[in-house]
């Protein structure tokens, strides 16, 4: 049987389940594929952290794996954007296929990266969701179809914080720290919690979907740290579940691509992911909604995922790159943050005087805002009341007025607090 020689530049968590289970599987893995795959190389930053089950030769040099002819495919699983940019540049100019995860470079330099292999395979399943696959249901499965929208939670230390949050009623804090005790989040989860995380993935979908080219700091991007209590309970009350999600939807020739966090119906099967589990929602102009639920994270889910493309490769798959050799659609535009629509959760602390709710109703009047749900809480704070309300829809643009003059009121204790509502 003929064989390909591959190189796993980034022998960590996910490289070393990827090299174990091409191990581990390898009968069933060389009967799909059609040929031995086999790890000749790895390259790490610390070579005394490998784990010591992977039996393959190890170095810290990356030219070990890039110089090499007889490498046939690099695996890239080092994370980071610039040195992983430039290992996929030199893995394509030498027309060695390409496999990541990076979720961040690809975020960054997917076209570019296109532009540059021309016909050599690049390969990014492990890149969203783990070891779901939502790229090949994206670029294969659904190809017939328009997409008309995504919907996806994407992180899982996200969604596990607020399914704690939601089940326990724990503040983020005491959340966020049991995550990263359980290895959930990382020590420095700043970019699983303030959605950017999120972001990357939703800019890899939005490609194949729509083949628009947008940049993280394009879109909007917000995290879940300030969510409280108090707007679980207003969710309760309602019937909503607060999620991460990560959403992306077209009308006419306009693209809108947001990462935040939503009041969903608890009835919606998204609503229903929980603990560190991934789901996404598609719905296609033909075959309505699909949905796909499962580990988004972790070695042996992700590994899973690279070897799906391993395998790829391996029959010689002459499929582009996001899956289209021309435009999918002329016109499209990425739709501006100021004209997004939607329906708003606020949270508002104001000290309990007499008038407070008529100027806060005045001001959302004056922005065209109307009112559609009101509750009343005792705060922590004496003298201090929370109103907890939902608007009809209206747009960002209305919303960031109406809260920026809400600000300027001397009844506010503290800058109201927004969610927009999905529906």
């Amino acid at each position: 049987m003929k064989s390909i020689n591959i190189g796993i530049i980034g022998v960590g968590n996910v490289g070393s389940a990827t090299a174990l289970l091409l191990e581990n599987n390898k009968d069933i893995i060389s009967a799909r594929a059609g040929v031995e795959m086999i790890v000749k190389k790895g390259v790490v930053r610390d070579i005394d952290k490998v784990n010591k089950d992977i039996n393959i030769s190890i170095s810290n040099n990356l030219d070990d794996i890039l110089d090499d002819d007889s490498i046939d495919i690099v695996v890239e699983l080092m994370g980071g954007v610039d040195t992983a940019f430039e290992v996929a540049k030199k893995a394509l100019s030498k027309k060695k296929a390409f496999v990541t995860a990076n979720k961040a470079m690809l975020a960054y330099h997917r076209y570019e990266l296109q532009e540059i292999a021309g016909d050599t395979p690049i390969c990014f399943e492990a890149s969203v969701a783990g070891g779901i696959p939502i790229i090949k249901a994206l670029r294969d499965g659904l190809s017939a179809n328009h997409i008309m929208s995504i919907r996806g939670i994407l992180n899982g230390t996200c969604n596990y914080i607020l399914t704690k949050m939601t089940n326990e009623n724990l503040n983020f804090n005491e959340c966020l720290k049991e995550a990263q005790n359980l290895g959930y989040a990382e020590s420095n989860p700043k970019l699983d919690i303030n959605g950017m995380d999120s972001a990357h993935k939703l800019l890899i979908l939005a490609s194949i979907a729509y083949g628009v080219n947008a940049m993280p700091e394009d879109i909007l991007v917000e995290g879940i740290d300030k969510i409280n209590q108090d707007d679980i309970f207003f969710a309760n009350e309602f019937g909503y579940v607060i999620k991460l999600l990560a959403i992306a939807k077209k009308t006419g020739n306009d693209v809108e691509l947001r990462v935040h966090p939503v009041m969903i119906c608890e009835n919606e099967m998204i609503s229903k992911v929980s603990g560190v589990m991934n789901g996404i929602s598609v719905i296609g102009d033909k075959v309505g909604e699909t949905m796909y639920y499962g580990a988004g994270a972790g070695g042996d889910a992700t590994a899973s995922s690279v070897v799906s493309d391993l395998i790829e490769v391996a029959r010689d798959s002459s499929s582009p790159m996001f899956g289209f050799k021309q435009p999918l659609e002329s016109g499209l535009k990425i739709k501006s943050i100021s004209s997004i629509e939607s329906k708003y959760y606020l949270r508002i602390n104001v000290f309990d005087k007499a008038g407070v709710l008529s100027k806060i109703t005045s001001i959302l009047g004056d922005n065209g805002i109307s009112i559609k749900m009101l509750l009343q809480k005792n705060s922590n704070y004496e003298g201090v009341a929370t109103l907890l309300l939902s608007t009809h829809k209206s747009n960002e643009l209305s919303i960031q007025k109406a809260i920026s003059s809400l600000c300027k009121l001397d009844v506010m204790y503290d800058k109201p607090y927004m969610i927009r509502i999905e529906e």
